[in-house]
Formats: structure tokens, sequence, C-alpha cells
């Protein structure tokens, strides 16, 4: 399990620190929640179970190319993004999750960072890495920033995932 600085601590979801409280199920630790994949969305959207809740989630920090936006065409490696997505993170996935300042986006979502519990992957730093998704920091969600930059540097002089594909 991961520790928590006592500065870090805000940064831990729940749904708001009464959901850590009063959770039986999803909650591991007074610190650390625990959710289940529902579905893939996309690249960088997926559906969890959080309490018995369907909660639609939009990973911080990373852009992946569009597959579903209602006015926009596929992009250029959207349909690998969600393919890598939905190989990373089948239906009934357990994951910790970790949010930042805002819990939630202008169309609702929840935003997050989420770590696969079986082996503590960093799916949005994952995605980056491996070229299937850009940086994107929108304030005040910034607290992994530089490792996504850098991270897409690297994939960058790689030549990987879209890096390669859609130049």
């Amino acid at each position: 399990m991961t520790k928590v600085h006592k500065g870090h601590l805000r940064n831990l979801v729940g749904v708001g620190l009464s959901l850590l409280m009063s959770c039986s199920s999803g909650v591991t630790t007074e610190n650390e929640v625990l959710i289940t994949i529902l579905k893939v969305v996309d690249g960088d959207t997926v559906d969890i179970s959080i309490d018995g809740q369907t909660e639609r989630v939009r990973l911080i920090g990373v852009n992946t190319p569009e597959t579903k936006h209602p006015t926009k065409p596929i992009e250029c490696f959207g349909p690998e993004a969600s393919a890598y997505m939905t190989q990373l993170l089948p239906k009934g996935t357990i994951l910790r999750i970790e949010r930042d300042i805002e819990a939630r986006d202008r169309y609702g979502r929840m935003l997050l960072y989420l770590y696969r519990d079986s082996d503590n992957l960093f799916i949005n730093l994952d995605l980056v890495t491996r070229g299937y998704g850009t940086p994107m920091s929108i304030e005040p969600n910034t607290f992994h920033r530089t490792d996504f930059v850098r991270a897409a540097a690297l994939a960058e002089v790689a030549n990987v995932g879209l890096w390669k594909a859609c130049r």
C-alpha cells in the first residue's frame, strides 16, 4: 500500500471525507478507496462502481485521441488508445483512485488518477508513456503534470504510439 504524506491526504478521493468514513465495501484503509471498472468508454474515460454507485471518470493529466466525440471525427490512434485501455482495464478490474484539487469537470465526470490494484500501474501515466495519449493540464489539477510531460517527451523521442503513427 502507498503511504500518504499528510500534505497530500486531501488528494485522496472518496467523494468526500464522509464517503471515506462511511463506505464499508469500498474502503481498505482510512486513506485508500478501491473501485471496480464497469466499462471503458474510450482512451481517457471509464465507468466505475464506487460504493454501489456508477460514476463516469475522466482521467486527469492525459488526453487520448477522440473516438466518440459527437461533433469530431475519429482521430489518429484513437481506436488504438481505446483498445489499449480496454486491455488494461477489463470489466471487474480493481483500482485505487486518487484525486487532485477539483473533483469533477463541467460535465459532472469525476476527475481521477487511477492505479491498477493488482500491480500498482499508474494508468494515466502509462497511457502517456506508451504513446496512447498526450499530457493535458487543466488548472488546478496539475499534481502529476511534470511526470506526464517527461513521459511524453520520452515517448516522442522513442517514436512510439501516436508519435509514430500520426506524424
